[in-house]
């Protein structure tokens, strides 16, 4: 006698996560207000089928007391030409509550509905962690944060690591040293973020290590107030040994005026909000995109004078199929000057790139302004504020390469 397979109804953070990196196609309808749908929504490395119907509609227009009832309702009366007949549906909401009704009532009518536990809270908050390189003599691994777009990156070396742009979440990097037996003896960041909270202040209070960051970024641009947390000075050539890795700090202002890159054993380069897979940082996010440009393509061609050879690692991505096949976000520097269209331009002189770079800057998110200020300790935010300040991917690219 045969058993029959119980039909899964949800999805974790983690079954989702490895199904977009699968390429697994699904179709997904969103039932968060519009507003929310716009601003942010599930995205693979294909197009992901979509509808956003939100769920206050559904409730009205369903009509019945019991709120299963009113979706099998409505969607016996909307939804049979829009749906598909085979295939998952994956419902989410925000925090995963009224989806998993939308979904009860869809598997009611015949339909493989699947909500998505905790739903778009849990999906922002989910993190994976994948080697780069793996040995005694030097581990670094790759943070990824997949629904904001944000990479940090943990360097080991003989017990010892250092943890390079650590996120808000900063109980992955805890329990991530703690499998791997590694005592964290360094925190650093690259600059003063703008599209996330950093975890540098956070954890290396938690791990009784120095943070470091660049001075010029200890004020606030808009603000023009200086920091208010403790941190040390980075300057330009400074070197950090972690074991037997060394870590060489490049100063290069642009997308930041304190911004800087790391370079691992002069091999493997931490390159923040610099340089991305397909594109690279915009100017504008102090308010000075006209005066910080040239610095961007006085930066950027420091950064080219570096070996082909040399493996980026970016603080970002846009897209999910920007990842290579093990889903790491990376290439050789090589690589990029031949496809990504900023370095390309960067190679047609000043005039060129920063014509470039002011015609192809995306939307202001105003938030980023708060955003800075939480990095610089100039505002607490409490949970709840900390991750309205983070909705949404980052849009710390520029816009041209993804038209």
């Amino acid at each position: 006698m045969t058993t029959a397979v119980k039909q899964a109804t949800e999805w974790t953070a983690q079954e989702l996560y490895e199904r977009l990196y699968r390429g697994d196609l699904f179709f997904v309808l969103d039932v968060r207000n519009r507003e929310e749908f716009s601003a942010w929504k599930l995205e693979g490395r294909a197009k992901l089928p979509t509808l956003n119907i939100p769920y206050f509609e559904i409730l009205e227009e369903g009509g019945k007391d019991d709120v299963v009832e009113s979706v099998v309702a409505y969607a016996q009366a909307k939804l049979v030409s829009q749906l598909p007949k085979d295939g998952t549906i994956l419902v989410v909401c925000a925090k995963g509550g009224t989806s998993a009704f939308v979904a009860e009532g869809l598997r009611q009518l015949g339909y493989d509905a699947v909500n998505l536990a905790g739903g778009m809270k849990a999906w922002g908050d989910f993190y994976q962690i994948k080697p780069v390189v793996e040995s005694q003599a030097l581990s670094i691994y790759q943070v990824i944060r997949p629904a904001r777009g944000c990479l940090s990156y943990i360097v080991a070396s003989q017990g010892e690591a250092a943890v390079i742009d650590p996120l808000r979440h900063i109980e992955h990097y805890l329990n991530f040293a703690k499998e791997k037996n590694l005592r964290i003896k360094l925190v650093l960041d690259t600059h003063g973020h703008a599209d996330h909270i950093s975890g540098g202040r956070a954890l290396a209070d938690k791990v009784n290590a120095p943070y470091h960051f660049h001075p010029y970024d200890a004020i606030h641009p808009i603000d023009v107030l200086p920091a208010q947390l403790r941190f040390e000075f980075l300057r330009d050539g400074q070197e950090f040994s972690v074991g037997s890795a060394t870590i060489k700090t490049i100063h290069i202002p642009g997308h930041t005026l304190g911004n800087v890159v790391y370079l691992v054993n002069e091999k493997y380069l931490m390159t923040g909000d610099s340089i991305f897979v397909e594109s690279v940082a915009r100017p504008d996010l102090g308010g000075r995109g006209e005066a910080w440009a040239p610095l961007h393509y006085r930066a950027f061609e420091r950064l080219l004078k570096l070996p082909d050879s040399t493996v980026i690692l970016p603080g970002h991505f846009s897209q999910p199929k920007e990842a290579n096949g093990q889903g790491l976000f990376m290439a050789t520097l090589g690589e990029l000057k031949a496809k990504n269209e900023g370095l390309q331009m960067v190679q047609k002189g000043e005039q060129a790139f920063v014509q470039y770079m002011l015609s192809s800057l995306p939307t202001f998110p105003p938030q980023y302004v708060d955003i800075k200020r939480v990095n610089a300790g100039l505002l607490v935010p409490d949970e709840e504020k900390a991750s309205e300040l983070e909705l949404g991917k980052n849009i710390c690219a520029l816009a041209q390469a993804y038209q």
